[in-house]
């Protein structure tokens, strides 16, 4: 799939602006604080219904304006959607696709794919376990609507159990919310654990080809054991039981897919812990790569967003990363274009002051 045009009106510091991209590589120029990320932002709201930046809508709209409005056109073998987002800065955003407006986020989701690549991803290996998690649900949800919704559910039900925990509420009613908790979270684990598995019959090449050939790369997906969503299940809510006096101590709940995490190894040598600070950026390169590539054999290529990344890497990786990606839809923001790619025929946007002053 590629992205054709989108257009922005009192989006960040967008007043109004329409823009049309190619389906091969394209650069988005400019200095720092010019709108750059403004507009991938603008494309990934249209992806997965929220910014990467901040959960809160009305932080997006231009200063001085009451609402923001996103369209975007996005174009599959098949069929073409449009997607518009209309934010406002006392009312729920609403979103239409095709101009029918939909009732749930899920409705959005695989409707435009896209991998977001951002300095702040590049460090997803040393980071937390949050964002790794994060992660993965991002990927799955553009992928699945049955895992959004199964999500989406999970989420509701841990927050409700961590309130009845506080409160001190008898095992009798936990039980009840127990049970809805290991419904969603066993199979949000088998989910996961499949997705791990697909990543790594894909991440190994990858990352041999972005090291140059000196390491091989491995993913394990730490979580409550099991071959079959049944026996997750099984031991999820055994473990829930055995953590119910920890768990009314500290008010919320320590076992389930909420606490999971991914090794990174090289070797014997777990990349999070002990790896170099080029070895962490090169395994999260290759994770996002990987993902690409996985969407890309379940049907149609998502839309690359290369958000200052290049800058994070060697001019050997840097190749290699474009070499890698040459046959997608890319989006790239930078301050300026590193001739020594050798990129050909690019299509450039620059930016300044939230104005597109040049096309290519």
């Amino acid at each position: 799939m590629y992205i054709s045009s989108i257009e922005v009106a009192d989006f960040r510091n967008y007043v109004r602006q329409t823009i049309t991209l190619n389906d091969g590589i394209n650069f988005v120029v400019g200095n720092n604080a010019q709108g750059k990320t403004n507009l991938l932002e603008a494309i990934y709201l249209c992806s997965v219904g929220k910014s990467d930046r901040t959960p809160r809508d009305k932080e997006l709209i231009r200063f001085g304006s009451s609402k923001a409005l996103i369209r975007l056109i996005a174009n599959k073998e098949y069929e073409t959607s449009k997607v518009e987002i209309s934010l406002f800065a006392d009312a729920p955003k609403r979103i239409s696709i095709n101009g029918m407006p939909i009732s749930r986020m899920g409705e959005l989701m695989g409707v435009v794919n896209t991998v977001f690549f951002s300095p702040d991803v590049m460090r997803i290996v040393k980071e937390a376990p949050s964002d790794r998690r994060r992660f993965m649900d991002i990927a799955l949800c553009q992928m699945s609507r049955t895992y959004f919704y199964l999500l989406t559910r999970y989420n509701r039900t841990l927050m409700q159990r961590n309130r009845l925990l506080k409160s001190g509420v008898v095992d009798d009613a936990l039980d009840v919310w127990d049970m809805q908790l290991v419904e969603s979270g066993a199979r949000i684990i088998k989910t996961r654990r499949g997705f791990i598995d697909s990543l790594n019959g894909v991440i190994g090449s990858v990352h041999q080809y972005l090291s140059g050939g000196r390491e091989s790369l491995h993913l394990s997906y730490e979580a409550i054991e099991g071959d079959s969503v049944e026996a997750v299940g099984a031991a999820m809510k055994k473990r829930l039981i055995e953590d119910r006096d920890k768990d009314r101590l500290r008010g919320y709940t320590h076992s389930g897919p909420h606490k999971d995490d991914i090794s990174f190894m090289v070797g014997d040598m777990d990349l999070r812990t002990f790896g170099s600070q080029g070895q962490q950026r090169t395994a999260s390169l290759s994770l996002k790569i990987a993902e690409a590539e996985l969407v890309a054999r379940r049907g149609e290529k998502p839309v690359l967003l290369l958000d200052d990344v290049l800058n994070e890497l060697d001019l050997e990786r840097r190749k290699r990363l474009i070499e890698r990606v040459a046959s997608y839809q890319t989006i790239i923001t930078c301050t300026h274009i590193d001739e020594q790619l050798n990129i050909l025929n690019p299509h450039k946007i620059m930016i300044k002051g939230g104005v597109a002053l040049v096309e290519e």
